[in-house]
């Protein structure tokens, strides 16, 4: 089963968010998780400097890293700001 955790970069990337954002990013997180394989609602990024997936929570985007079966949150933010 898997689970995730967050960098210190992506905690501070959250809490700059609204909170029904955060909430809402927290529950997607824990609805992707809650499958066998959640990486099935993942894409592979072309520029891994920043991370090896992401997941899209509408207009925001989850970098992240897998690293056996935990999902490590590098970073987040608004689409238009994320790949910059």
């Amino acid at each position: 089963m898997y689970s995730y955790e967050f960098k210190p970069q992506a905690v501070r990337d959250l809490k700059k968010l609204p909170k029904n954002v955060q909430k809402r990013i927290i529950k997607k997180l824990d609805y992707f998780v809650s499958f066998d394989n959640p990486l099935v609602f993942a894409d592979h990024l072309v520029n891994f400097e920043i991370g090896s997936y992401r997941f899209r929570i509408g207009d925001y985007r989850v970098i992240f890293d897998v690293v056996d079966e935990k999902i490590i949150i590098l970073t987040l933010g608004h689409r238009r700001e994320i790949y910059r």
